[in-house]
């Protein structure tokens, strides 16, 4: 049986899927994450984000900074915002109350969203009933789906 070696565009497609398919392991410059990624993306983060690798957890935080603020600022300067915040959380260890510690943070969000410009939170998508619009009749029940309930 002979076996013959494998043509040189075949040598460089193995090649090509062995480079996409190395993973290493990125660890978030400012929450810790770590988190599995090819080279190449790692590469573009840190483009982006002026050397740092940043998670995408924390790049939606950064992006959100930069919208929350009433006036422009940088990139960088939203980073910023974003690691001290996050540097405060690691620093204050974990919560005496986690139930508690759950049921503020959630207050806090749902403060920050509403006090977000209106146009950035999302509208409902189903339409609003005018001022003076008569609705027709709605869907109705000619009768329950369990005779139980309806007493027959």
């Amino acid at each position: 049986m002979v076996v013959s070696a494998p043509a040189p565009e075949t040598q460089a497609t193995s090649a090509k899927l062995v480079a996409q398919s190395e993973i290493e392991f990125a660890k978030c410059d400012c929450c810790g994450l770590i988190e599995e990624c090819t080279p190449a993306y790692i590469e573009r983060v840190r483009e982006r984000y002026q050397g740092k690798w940043i998670c995408g957890l924390c790049a939606e935080a950064v992006k959100d900074e930069i919208i929350r603020t009433e006036r422009l600022i940088s990139t960088e300067e939203a980073m910023t915002r974003h690691m001290n915040f996050c540097q405060k959380f690691v620093s204050s260890g974990p919560p005496p109350d986690p139930t508690v510690h759950l049921i503020s943070a959630m207050r806090s969000i749902l403060r920050r969203s509403l006090d977000s410009p209106r146009g950035l939170r999302s509208t409902p998508t189903s339409p609003t009933r005018k001022v003076g619009e008569i609705r027709g009749p709605g869907l109705t029940r000619s009768e329950s789906c369990f005779p139980t309930l309806s007493g027959r």
